[in-house]
């Protein structure tokens, strides 16, 4: 399992196709609850926590390593006027059980979409790392609706590296890649 440093170096602002998706997710993030928000962002420290805390957002993150399938009662807190979810909800088993339980009035979530050309992720060497879901934008619309959440805001964005060459980095242009939401409780 990656360290909290290898995760950071990893998911820095020096990879451009990584800023350019950090730039796209604090314009959302201004656009729906500016700062100084206090918000829960699920996930271990990263560089975008540490770039909404720049920006004013009060960042609190889950600890590395927590099973948020199992141990979710942070979710419950109800002084976080937000909670945050950058790629995490393909990473649980039954994301519905934590939505759910979500106390804030409001969560602004992004998950990877399910790409018809190509699998879903699958770290075999690391058993945090893998994608359980890629999601369609309507079946993560339809569990967070479940979950009691109303969407007010959603967008979808290509993602790619132009230094790719290939028919996959190709088809990465034009057909989008990550999809973000701003919900409200019900």
């Amino acid at each position: 399992m990656a360290s909290s440093q290898e995760f950071s170096e990893k998911y820095s602002t020096n990879n451009k196709t990584l800023a350019k998706r950090y730039h796209k997710t604090l314009r959302f993030l201004d656009q729906h609850t500016p700062p100084p928000a206090k918000v829960l962002d699920l996930g271990i420290s990263n560089m975008l926590g540490g770039l909404m805390e720049e920006r004013g957002y009060q960042v609190t993150n889950t600890q590395m390593g927590q099973d948020l399938d199992l141990d979710y009662d942070i979710v419950k807190d109800p002084s976080f006027e937000m909670v945050t979810a950058f790629e995490i909800f393909e990473h649980l088993v039954a994301p519905f059980n934590l939505l759910r339980e979500i106390a804030a009035p409001k969560l602004v979530a992004s998950v990877p979409l399910k790409l018809w050309f190509t699998d879903a992720y699958w770290n075999k060497n690391d058993p945090w790392d893998r994608h359980y879901h890629e999601f369609e934008d309507r079946q993560f619309d339809m569990v967070l609706e479940k979950a009691g959440w109303e969407i007010k805001h959603r967008e979808k964005w290509v993602s790619y590296d132009p230094k790719q060459l290939g028919f996959r980095p190709l088809l990465r242009r034009f057909t989008p890649r990550y999809y973000i939401v701003h919900c409200e409780k019900k």
